[in-house]
Parts: C-alpha cells; structure tokens; sequence
C-alpha cells in the first residue's frame, strides 16, 4: 500500500502533480483498478496524521507485469497506435470499398502488415501467448473431461504452443500438434508428445483425433470459416470413432439484453469489424456454419466468461 505522495515520489512526478495523481487514483478506484484505504502516518508519533492509501484490486493484479496468468500483453496489444488509429478512420470507410478500416488507414490488410512491423507482430504474439495462459488454466482445472479419451489433438493457429504445451504436459498420453504457419513453428522445438507443424489451415491440417481451434475463427468472414471448417472435417473421423472439433470462441446472447458481458462482446466485435474480416457470432451464425459444412451435431458450454466451449461433432 502506498500513500499520495509516496507514489509520486515513486514514479519520479513532479511534486505539482500531487493533486493530479491524486485525480487519477479517483477515476482509477472508481474504475475497480484499485481500493482505497484510510492510514495513518507516522502511527504512534505526536504528529500522526490520517491518510489515504491505495491497494490493488484483485483482478488489476491480472496486469502485473510478473504475475503468472497477467494480461498486461494484451493490453499493450490491444492500445498499440497502429490498432487504435482504424477507429478513427471508421467513418471513411464506410464510404469506401477497402476490406477493412485497418485498410483503410493502413494501405493493407492486418495479417500482412503484421509481417512488416516486427513491434507489432511481437506484441500480437505475445497478447495471443498471455491470452492462452490464462485460458488454458482455466480449461485444464474446469474442462479437463474434453481430452479423455483422446489419442492425438492438432492446435489449429497454436502460434507458439502455449496451449499445445499445457495439453501436453496436462495429458502425456495425447499427442499434441501445434500447427501454424510455417516462419511462426520452424524454429521451434517439440518434446515427447508434443511437435510443430508448419502450413496453411486454408489448404491442409494434420489429421487428429480432434482440432482446436481457440480464438480463430472470429478473425475470418464465413466464407472464410467455411473452408477452414472444411480442412477441420476433413482431419478429423467420424463421430462414431471419436472425432470432433473443439472451438473456443464468443457466442453473443444479445437476448440477454444490456449487460457488461454483452456490451464487451459487442465492443470486441466492433474491433474484429476495425481490425479484420471476421466477427463475433450469435448461436444461430454458429448452427449456420457448421450444418453448411456437414457437421450433424454440436454442444455450447458457456463457461469462459466472453468465450465458450463449442464441441462440433461430424
């Protein structure tokens, strides 16, 4: 806990900026990133005085820099110039005929323009890395019964096998693949149960028991997810013999009516319509995707705060 002015002194403010900060911690506690306390200072002393003093909220410390499951990668990613400058352009774009307003502010599109600016394609990987910590945590303790009975799974777009790794050590009878393109796996170094594929999910996946896809196919437009579904069934058996396809994505319950949860999925599909082609989907845009595939049957488990559990059956 830290008082007033310890913090400026802390982060090297200048003094005239006391009641500045002080402002900032207001909007900040508000805000639920911190809790207030009265403390006293100097306790004991003739001059003790009462002060404030601020503590970390539970869920701020998610964007400590060293704290195991943080998020504060994402959060960098997600505030990066080059990802908020889109917004700006929303209007003109909806003038125009450019794929995306990233296009239009940007001259291409966000996958290729990744592969130019080294800063921002670190921060992606990493945003997606932090990402897959904390979610993978909470399958693992929550969802462990979705890998029984499975001999193989290929993590579809597993960048650099955060997940592909948890499953692994999670499950050392399942044979993991962490499939992506191959400039993200080439360098990257597998373990017993656990190898690197590099490919195109549009043209090929590596045959499985199962497919992952986690936090994949909100990037596409439907006709996009429709071929990356195609190459799931295919990689996939038959229901009979175990196979499925596990997704991990938003469903969007907008009949819920206004709540915090619908309105952050709604703002993450506002920035999948900024940023790329894809788009967060209601159960309905699922169900229509997987019967224009030929899949016969699937499970919504809603039990990852914005995203759920879809378990897609051939």
């Amino acid at each position: 806990m830290e008082m007033q002015n310890e913090l400026v002194e802390a982060l090297c403010l200048k003094h005239e900026r006391t009641h500045s900060v002080y402002r900032l911690m207001r909007i900040l506690v508000h805000s639920g990133f911190f809790v207030k306390q009265s403390v006293s200072t100097r306790p004991g002393s003739n001059d003790e005085e009462e002060g404030e003093g601020y503590l970390l909220a539970p869920v701020s410390r998610l964007l400590l820099k060293d704290e195991p499951l943080s998020v504060r990668p994402y959060l960098l990613a997600a505030l990066d110039p080059m990802l908020i400058d889109p917004w700006q352009h929303m209007s003109d774009w909806f003038k125009n005929d450019d794929v995306t307003s990233f296009h239009t502010t940007h001259g291409m599109m966000f996958w290729d323009l990744l592969g130019q600016q080294p800063k921002l394609n670190q921060f992606f990987n990493e945003a997606m890395a932090s990402d897959a910590r904390l979610l993978t945590s909470v399958i693992l303790e929550n969802c462990r019964g979705i890998f029984e009975g499975l001999d193989s799974i290929v993590d579809v777009g597993g960048g650099t096998g955060t997940v592909a790794k948890a499953i692994a050590e999670g499950f050392p009878d399942i044979r993991c693949i962490c499939f992506d393109l191959p400039h993200v796996v080439t360098s990257l170094v597998g373990s017993k149960n656990l190898s690197y594929v590099g490919g195109d999910m549009f043209e090929a996946i590596p045959n499985a028991h199962a497919v992952l896809l986690k936090w994949i196919l909100h990037d596409w437009s439907d006709e996009e997810c429709i071929k990356i579904l195609k190459q799931c069934k295919e990689a996939i058996p038959s229901k009979k013999n175990g196979g499925k396809l596990i997704i991990i994505d938003m469903v969007v319950k907008v009949q819920q009516g206004e709540n915090e949860l619908l309105k952050t999925q709604l703002f993450l599909d506002m920035m999948m319509m900024s940023l790329v082609t894809g788009k967060e989907r209601t159960e309905k845009d699922w169900a229509k995707l997987f019967v224009n595939v030929g899949f016969s049957d699937y499970k919504i488990t809603p039990i990852l705060g914005l995203r759920s559990l879809i378990e897609v059956y051939p």
